[in-house]
């Protein structure tokens, strides 16, 4: 028994006579249920297969929609669905055709009515005999009828159009055709003929031809097959005109609906489906979900789907390991026992069938799913031996010891299948650590500390193996997952050490040669070896010390100085070597620290030891301090004393105590000439034996600028030049030395054209300047033996009384009488250079073959001052203007200028 879905029924029979009352005026009936025929007739197909639709009942339910079922009186042959649709349930042939009248029952099981209808199969092959019986118009078809209009009044209003209900028409009918429908009928043909005509989609317009109407009777037919999954519904619009093509009747709208029939196979969205789900996974755990679609309707049971498991591959340890959901075709677990390490992976194969799974009416297809069990860390490492050996030289670190194996039944390289490896026992020192090799998944044994074999010659660590990841719940760590590691330390011949090192000791400087200083010994870890140490020195910057080689006595071999520049912070470091007799031989080295005692064995000096101050010094003080190699209170306050040798140190100088430390020098006199001075000063310190020494303190005179600056060469010299300074200087006096080269070859070359030229001019004739040269007059200041300083101011001699006495310059002559020259007076007047320059003037004023110009007359430099006065403004007593120069035109465009510079009137 199947349920009638709402509007899935036929409603033609009550549409038929509700439109036939309507008609004919008397009114609307209320609506009746029940068969729209009390007998079918069905031509039934020679040979028929399982599943395949016959005919259509049609069943007026007037609204009561799923409360109205249907049963047939031949279930083994035929079954019929909610919609009206009958089909086959087996494979039928003409001669094996149930015999009729077929039984169709609806009831409602709500108030327990009961309709039947009869239902007669026809052969198809009597069909064809019945055939060559002439047509005759069926008198069962259902009629269509046009909504009357109302004629009353004159403007002929029309009533509302009539709703029609739809017609419905099974998909894939084999006919035969063409397929009466309805039959199309107007009031109007009573008086008059009438031409009937449909339009619209699967009429006149594409597809066209599935539906016709014979235009006299007006019977509507299906002209092929109709499919719903291609077209589901049409939309048809029928017309009644009059002979001449005028319409009689306004058109009304038909509906055809096709009913579905089930005709496709469900189909899966993908033929091998993918799911994993973690071992151990407790019942009822999701896996996956499949999906299938199918094409029919999916609001009548052709497209309802149903999902069911048809097979299970491995059956272990279940064959049904997993169910699926039958409508939502998600997979869940559904027993327990999911071991990866067993079973890695199940196949499924899934069948979905239409007709909610009707396995002898619905279509079913069939698809893979592939579920992938996912690894859980429920199998902890387990070591391969209860207890593993290893040995390891002593003092060796970063060394594998031994290597630690285990199995791990979950999946490799990953972290349930990682290794982490924990000392618990054995190293509470800390001395080894299992780090994992991440390829093997072994534990290393290594030594990251020194080892003793004189404190432990073996080690016995217990060592457990855990997983990255914890142990699923449930799942407890065997035995097996902790192993024992023997480890033996081997004996190796090691360094002699030196204790304390560095050796510190504390000592006064000065002591003499062969002093034992102390014992510097070494000691031997190995305790188990015999023996012998021997010593020697391996590092004495100063040379002062000597180790016996058996017995580590240290003695000296020269005073200790604690101002040596080999003392640092009055520390002396010494290194020594011990080496043992070991094979091979160890060796380990020590250091000797030797801190010395200051004695007042220093005497102070002066510091600085060079100054500088003006010819006229302003302030004319100097502040010293002393250094002394001591330290406190061998060194300082400092006592400070000028020397009594030469007397006129004290008669000039004077010196003043201002603290402790620091003294000054002050100068009596009020000038000093440029020079470098050298001051004794007696300084003294405050050791507890005072020693004394007398410094010198060089000062340095010159002659200084506003600001108080040396300026004279002498500073110049002393600041000293940089190396780019002196390289520029050295490049410029070569580039100068080319360049006064270059000019005296070119004044060579100039004097043989002059030369040249001469021979061509009559010397009478000759006019160009005639150098006169004059006797020399000295080789200047530095070679006269005699004072220069009279040329410049004869009469301001400096006399020698003002010298301070006592104090003489470095760079003073020898004291000797020097030679004397006569006095000139203070009035200026032009001596034997004056009258020398007055005849050379005399001269050159009378010479007529002087040049007519003034020319520059240069004589060796005497000094500043010279009360000679300029020779720049001498004047020529003639100016030559009474010559005459025009042969000079004729010598070029130069000489021409000449002609007319010189040649001229004075104007």
């Amino acid at each position: 028994m199947y349920s009638l879905h709402e509007g899935s029924g036929l409603l033609l029979l009550a549409v038929l006579a509700g439109l036939q009352i309507a008609a004919e005026g008397r009114g609307t009936p209320p609506c009746m249920p029940g068969f729209s025929e009390d007998v079918y007739k069905v031509v039934v197909p020679d040979i028929t297969e399982k599943g395949q639709p016959l005919f259509n009942v049609r069943f007026l339910d007037c609204g009561r929609g799923g409360l109205v079922q249907f049963e047939c009186s031949n279930p083994s042959d035929f079954w019929i669905e909610a919609s009206g649709v009958v089909y086959t349930a087996r494979s039928l042939q003409h001669t094996t055709l149930p015999v009729s009248p077929l039984l169709i029952k609806a009831s409602d099981t709500t108030t327990q009515e009961e309709w039947v209808a009869e239902v007669r199969l026809i052969p198809s092959s009597q069909q064809v005999q019945e055939a060559a019986v002439p047509p005759v118009m069926s008198k069962d078809l259902k009629e269509i009828v046009f909504p009357p209009q109302n004629t009353d009044s004159q403007l002929k209003r029309m009533k509302r159009d009539w709703v029609i209900p739809p017609i419905n028409v099974p998909e894939n009918s084999r006919g035969p055709f063409p397929q009466e429908l309805v039959r199309i009928r107007s009031d109007h043909d009573k008086n008059r003929s009438l031409r009937y005509s449909v339009t619209g989609p699967g009429a006149d317009q594409p597809p066209t031809g599935i539906f016709i109407i014979d235009p006299i009777s007006g019977e509507l037919s299906v002209n092929k097959p109709l499919d719903r999954e291609h077209i589901p519904s049409f939309h048809l619009r029928a017309h009644a005109v009059d002979l001449n093509g005028n319409q009689v009747e306004n058109p009304i709208d038909i509906v055809i609906n096709v009913i579905d029939m089930n005709d496709n196979r469900p189909e899966f969205t993908h033929q091998i489906w993918n799911g994993t789900v973690p071992e151990g996974s407790k019942p009822g755990s999701y896996v996956m979900t499949v999906t299938a679609v199918d094409k029919d309707d999916p609001k009548t049971a052709n497209g309802m789907l149903r999902y069911k498991i048809l097979s299970q591959n491995p059956e272990s340890p279940s064959s049904n390991m997993f169910t699926i959901n039958n409508k939502t075709g998600g997979i869940i677990t559904v027993a327990a026992g999911l071991d990866r390490e067993k079973v890695p992976q199940y196949t499924l194969i899934i069948q979905a069938t239409d007709i909610e799974g009707n396995p002898m009416y619905g279509l079913s297809n069939t698809a893979t799913a592939v579920i992938k069990i996912t690894d859980i860390n429920d199998n902890p490492p387990e070591f391969t031996a209860e207890t593993f050996f290893g040995e390891v030289p002593e003092n060796r670190v970063n060394v594998i010891v031994a290597n630690l194996t285990v199995t791990d039944k979950d999946q490799p390289d990953t972290p349930a299948w990682n290794a982490v490896y924990k000392i618990t026992m054995g190293d509470p020192t800390g001395r080894f650590s299992v780090p994992t090799d991440p390829t093997s998944n072994e534990g290393l044994v290594t030594v990251v500390k020194p080892i003793d074999y004189e404190i432990s010659r073996t080690y016995v660590l217990t060592v457990e193996a855990r997983n990255e990841v914890p142990l699923a719940r449930g799942i407890h760590s065997p035995r097996q997952s902790t192993a024992t590691v023997s480890i033996r330390v081997i004996d190796v011949n090691e360094s002699p050490y030196f204790e304390p090192n560095p050796k510190l000791i504390k000592l006064e400087e000065g002591i003499m040669p062969e002093s034992t200083l102390t014992t510097f010994t070494a000691q031997d870890p190995d305790r188990f070896m015999q023996q012998n140490i021997r010593y020697s020195k391996l590092s004495d910057p100063a040379n002062w010390l000597r180790i016996d080689p058996n017995t580590g006595r240290v003695t000296t071999t020269a005073i200790l100085d604690r101002e040596s520049p080999f003392v640092k912070n009055s520390l002396y470091n010494a290194t020594f070597l011990a080496s043992d007799s070991g094979v091979p031989p160890a060796s380990g080295t020590g250091t000797l620290q030797i801190y010395l005692l200051d004695i007042n064995d220093n005497a102070p000096r002066v510091f600085p030891q060079e100054v500088e101050i003006c010819e006229k010094p302003e302030p004319n003080a100097i502040n010293i301090t002393a250094l002394d190699g001591d330290l406190n209170p061998n060194a300082g306050p400092f006592a400070f004393e000028l020397a009594h040798r030469p007397p006129d140190v004290r008669r000039n100088w004077t010196i003043t105590r201002l603290s402790g430390d620091y003294a000054q020098v002050s100068l009596k006199i009020g000038f000093l000439e440029n020079g470098i001075y050298e001051l004794p000063i007696i300084i003294t310190d405050s050791g507890n034996l005072p020693m004394s020494n007398t410094s010198y303190l060089r000062i340095k005179v010159c002659q200084c600028d506003i600001s108080g600056d040396c300026t004279d060469q002498q500073q110049a010299l002393a600041a000293g030049l940089g190396t780019g300074a002196i390289i520029s200087i050295l490049l410029c006096i070569i580039i100068l030395l080319i360049l006064v080269l270059l000019f005296v070859v070119w004044m060579k070359r100039r004097d043989k054209e002059r030369q040249a030229k001469q021979l061509l001019i009559d010397p009478e004739d000759d006019v160009r300047d005639n150098i006169l040269k004059y006797d020399e007059e000295g080789g200047g200041e530095e070679d006269q033996d005699y004072d220069l300083s009279q040329l410049q101011q004869p009469d301001t001699i400096e006399p020698d009384a003002i010298k301070p006495v006592g104090i003489r310059r470095l760079d003073e002559r020898p004291l000797h009488p020097e030679p004397q020259y006569p006095m000139r007076s203070a009035a200026p007047h032009p001596g034997d250079i004056g009258d020398f320059i007055n005849e050379g003037l005399k001269a050159a004023d009378n010479d007529p073959t002087a040049p007519p110009y003034d020319s520059l007359l240069v004589f060796d430099y005497e000094g500043s001052g010279s009360t000679a006065g300029s020779l720049s403004s001498l004047n020529s007593s003639s100016s030559g203007g009474d010559q005459d120069y025009d042969y000079l035109n004729d010598w070029g465009p130069r000489f021409r200028k000449l002609a007319d510079m010189y040649g001229g009137s004075d104007d």
